[in-house]
């Protein structure tokens, strides 16, 4: 009898042996996805109406035990849909995206460039991706000055500021290029959810953010005619740094806004820079005009305009 016992304890050891190990997160994963979410929690412009805890929960669940940072991507994803914010968005290290914005979800019709009278000048403010202030966004930005320079004169009436299709990108090339038309001083401002004001504008060829410049152009133009009357022309494609500009124009005097409202991405993002080599483009302020009304959805217009009578409703507004 004493034997048989001896064989089952000698035989348990074997099966606990056998027994599976829980498979549990990585710390290197661990530690990536707690580095994103730190910034989320710390910097989102949903920073207060957020659940943290509950939210860290979710998202670490979804991601289970992941070994590779590229394992907690779906958690990001997570992430970014929780937070709602339709702005934020990831890019991988290899180039991909991973987005909670509803951009896509902007279209409109593609526009052409319109005939238009001697007496009123014409510009296109495309959307532009890049660097602020090297060589491709100061070209880009004199681009735009090179074009108002060669069409104003004593008789222009009053200019077309046509934001048509522009989907954002970096928007201080794009300020830059309009600001002659758009004139000096603060034309927007950034607002936190801690009612933390940060001014932009533009200065004598510099697209500005309180005292620091982003893209300065060196032989910056004037209007001959320093206050003309200006009709922007917007739609729904209009989204990020293109409804910045379209605020830029508000409060403007001798101005009006023709078309749709915009996409609704009226929100600032910052970059941050993460461990693996990927960017977190994270939603932190709202859009706000030089009045300080801030903004956060589609950006309204004064005038509903159709494609095809846009371009006439404008030029109306302008001669009369």
């Amino acid at each position: 009898m004493m034997k048989k016992y001896l064989l089952i304890f000698l035989l348990l050891p074997v099966f606990l042996s056998c027994e599976e190990e829980v498979p549990v997160i990585s710390e290197e994963a661990e530690n990536f996805l707690n580095e994103v979410l730190d910034i989320m929690e710390q910097n989102s412009i949903k920073r207060k109406e957020i659940d943290w805890p509950a939210f860290r929960a979710e998202v670490s669940e979804l991601v289970g035990a992941a070994q590779a940072t590229s394992d907690t991507y779906g958690g990001i994803a997570r992430a970014l849909s929780l937070i709602d914010d339709k702005h934020s968005f990831f890019r991988t290290p290899f180039g991909s995206f991973i987005t909670g914005s509803n951009a896509l979800n902007c279209q409109a019709p593609i526009v052409g460039f319109p005939q238009l009278p001697e007496d009123i000048g014409y510009v296109r403010i495309n959307s532009y991706s890049g660097a602020s202030n090297d060589a491709r966004a100061i070209s880009f930005a004199e681009a735009i000055q090179n074009s108002i320079r060669e069409q104003d004169s004593s008789i222009i009436k009053g200019w077309i500021v046509d934001l048509r299709g522009n989907g954002g990108g970096n928007m201080w090339p794009m300020l830059a290029g309009v600001g002659p038309i758009l004139g000096q001083g603060v034309a927007g401002h950034f607002i936190d959810p801690n009612n933390n004001v940060t001014a932009w504008g533009y200065d004598n060829g510099k697209a500005f953010i309180n005292l620091f410049t982003n893209t300065q152009i060196n032989e910056p133009y004037q209007l001959i005619n320093p206050s003309p009357k200006v009709a922007v022309l917007q739609d729904k494609q209009v989204a990020s740094s293109g409804e910045a500009i379209a605020i830029a124009f508000i409060g403007r005097e001798n101005t009006r806004s023709f078309g749709t409202e915009s996409c609704g991405l009226s929100t600032s993002n910052n970059s941050y820079n993460l461990s693996d080599n990927s960017t977190l483009f994270l939603t932190t302020a709202f859009m706000a005009d030089r009045d300080r009304n801030t903004f956060g959805n589609p950006v309204p217009v004064d005038q509903e305009a159709s494609p095809q009578g846009i371009i006439d409703d404008a030029i109306n507004w302008i001669e009369n």
